[in-house]
């Protein structure tokens, strides 16, 4: 049996916000940007990678969520506990360096971690955390 990673899906508050800092911070590339009625679902991906991307979305699409439910979604983004990916590279502190320079939320530095990988961590605009690992 053979299973790939094809997409992840990521909340957005500001869809052009999150589009900067996924395409000009990260340096992924747009494969579909499409509005549904007042909403916005942006798809991003690394060029590298063309079977792999990020859908950014409405943090509530789903009709059905109650109220409730969409406050503890607000509270939890606001948090940054809500969502998150893990990323990949084979030169940490340099792209690091351009992250940082480019005024990214910084959550933590390089730093190499007690379970022997190096990484560091920062936030998208609406707050999902993005931790970037040294590729082995």
């Amino acid at each position: 049996m053979e299973i790939t990673i094809h997409q992840s899906f990521l909340p957005h508050l500001d869809p052009d916000a999150s589009l900067e800092f996924y395409t000009g911070v990260l340096g992924f590339e747009v494969r579909l940007d499409v509005a549904v009625g007042d909403m916005r679902f942006i798809t991003v991906g690394p060029p590298n990678q063309p079977d792999t991307a990020i859908v950014l979305q409405p943090p509530t699409p789903d009709p059905s969520i109650s109220e409730a439910e969409r406050q503890t979604i607000a509270e939890m983004m606001a948090k940054g506990t809500y969502a998150g990916v893990n990323l990949a590279t084979r030169d940490l502190d340099a792209v690091f360096a351009q992250i940082e320079a480019a005024g990214a939320d910084i959550v933590q530095e390089p730093l190499d971690q007690d379970y022997g990988l190096r990484d560091c961590a920062v936030r998208d605009p609406a707050g999902n955390l993005i931790r970037l690992q040294q590729r082995l």
